[in-house]
């Protein structure tokens, strides 16, 4: 299954590069990990962490970064944009994701279309 591209927003871009560089890391093996995991009150959670590429992970690169997703979490990020976000709220990164059906008030956790729904996308 082709599965859309992940990207970031310029900000979003500047942020990643900024953060890995400040701390040595070599861009050709590490970037941004995005993941899903179950919780919240919507039924999933984003988890964002600066990480090296696994054998399984598919790649996307944007902007001379990596943003490194496992098999797992790809149908129900596929297409999304990373961005940053620096609010009254909080600074940090915000993940655009064009599968979310809902979302909690508070932004933290989500729900996208039946399993069958998403793998038929």
């Amino acid at each position: 299954m082709q599965f859309a591209d992940i990207t970031f927003t310029e900000l979003g871009a500047q942020k990643v590069r900024e953060f890995l560089t400040s701390q040595g890391v070599d861009l050709a093996t590490a970037g941004l990990r995005l993941g899903v995991r179950g919780g919240g009150c919507s039924g999933f959670q984003y988890q964002l962490a600066f990480d090296e590429k696994r054998e399984e992970d598919q790649v996307y690169e944007h902007s001379g970064l990596q943003i490194l997703v496992d098999k797992q979490s790809l149908p129900y990020v596929h297409g999304s944009q990373i961005d940053y976000v620096d609010a009254l709220t909080g600074a940090g990164f915000q993940v655009n994701n064009p599968n979310v059906i809902a979302a909690c008030g508070c932004g933290s956790s989500f729900r996208v279309p039946d399993e069958e729904e998403v793998s038929a996308v």
